[in-house]
Order: structure tokens, then C-alpha cells, then sequence
């Protein structure tokens, strides 16, 4: 199944965009969750920063790489698997803290909260989010390298600013990728589930951070 990039000039063509990148986005997240859970039950170790690093750029790269063929969906479900994967230990981590049931739940709850009212507010007022692009990519770049900086120097005061930062910049992404589909700036719907997917990934991974430290000081 080819993963075309015709672009839309009319309502029906950018309904059908939106249509299928949602598909393809419950699909994954859905591929995704299993995986986590797989790798929560049989207790799977952490792949690593580096590996993690590698396989995250390195499978983004081929869904870009393929996304006008067939290969484009297999890379797809390639990346959203391995990101799962990786989410597992750090879901074995949350859930050994105090409450650590409650911090995970809630953490999904916000995010899927989050996540349903910002695609409301923009499907509803079809606003234009394009304007924030230049801002949200240097916010993450920076937030990539202080995130480094925390594991490395070992500054869990860092590591919590830093997840506070991702936090609203994948709020903002969210908005900018979602107004992007209804605006036919994104006319690729491969594309357009990658980067929902990973707005929202990274959104729970950072909630999860903010929660447990606060669970952990209980």
C-alpha cells in the first residue's frame, strides 16, 4: 500500500489526509502499546541512549526515505515498535515508585486529554499554526541538548526543566502538525502520523517524568 503525497487542493482531499493518518495513528499507537507492554511483562532491558538515539533517527529517516511507497507503512509500524519498546523499561521504572499505578494512568489520561481537546480546538477553528514551526524545531533542538546534558552531568533538576520543556513544545507541536493536515500544508499522510505519533510520545514520556519525580518525593 503506497503512501502517496497528491496534494489536496479541496475539502474532500484534505478530509481524506486526515482521515487516514488518524487510522494510521490509532494503528500504531495501539502496535505501540502492545509492544510497551510486552516489554513491561517480560521485563525487557533498556535499549540504551545511543541504540535508542540510532534506531529512533535511524527508522525516521527510512519512513522519510519511503514515504511515497510501499515500504513507507512497514517503517512506519518499524519506528512506532522500537519506540515502544523503548518506552517499556521506563514504564518498569514509574510503575516500581510509590503509586506508581496512578502515575502512569494519570500521565496517560493527561496526555490523551491533551491531545483530543488541542485536535478539537484546531479542527473546529481550522486555525493557520504554521507560524510556530521555526520556534517548536529550535525549542527541541535545544531541549535534545540539554536532556544530554542532564544524563550526562547528572542534574535531575535539569532532567525535570527539560521535561517540563518538552512537555509544551509537543503541546505546540501537536497544534502545528494538526493545523498542518487541515490547512494542506501536509498532504503526505505517512508523514502526518509520524509526527502526531511523536508529539504525543514524547508529550507522555514527559508527563511521566514530571509525575513520578513527584510521586518519588512523596
Amino acid at each position: 500500500m503506497a503512501a502517496g503525497n497528491a496534494a489536496p487542493t479541496d475539502v474532500a482531499g484534505t478530509s481524506r489526509v486526515l482521515r487516514n493518518a488518524y487510522a494510521l495513528l490509532s494503528m500504531t499507537l495501539l502496535f505501540s502499546a502492545a509492544i510497551a507492554a510486552a516489554s513491561v511483562a517480560f521485563q525487557l532491558p533498556a535499549p540504551g541512549l545511543l541504540l535508542t538515539l540510532g534506531g529512533y533517527f535511524g527508522l525516521l529517516f527510512a519512513v522519510y526515505k519511503f514515504k511515497n511507497s510501499g515500504w513507507a507503512l512497514p517503517a512506519v509500524f518499524a519506528l512506532t515498535g522500537f519506540m515502544g519498546y523503548s518506552l517499556g523499561p521506563v514504564l518498569n521504572k514509574s510503575l516500581a515508585l510509590p503509586g506508581g499505578a496512578q502515575v502512569v494512568t494519570l500521565a496517560l489520561a493527561a496526555t490523551g486529554a491533551t491531545f483530543l481537546a488541542l485536535s478539537a480546538w484546531v479542527l473546529t477553528t481550522r486555525r493557520d499554526f504554521s507560524f510556530m514551526g521555526g520556534f517548536l524545531f529550535a525549542g527541541m533542538v535545544i531541549a535534545l541538548i540539554a536532556g544530554l546534558g542532564a544524563v550526562f552531568l547528572q542534574i535531575p533538576a535539569l532532567g525535570l526543566a527539560v521535561a517540563a520543556m518538552v512537555a509544551l513544545l509537543s503541546a505546540g507541536l501537536i497544534l502545528f502538525e494538526t493545523s498542518r493536515i487541515v490547512t494542506g500544508g501536509e498532504t503526505n499522510y505517512v508523514l502526518a502520523t509520524v509526527g502526531l505519533y511523536v508529539s504525543i510520545f514524547n508529550l507522555f514520556t514527559s508527563l511521566l517524568s514530571l509525575f513520578g519525580f513527584g510521586s518519588s518525593d512523596e
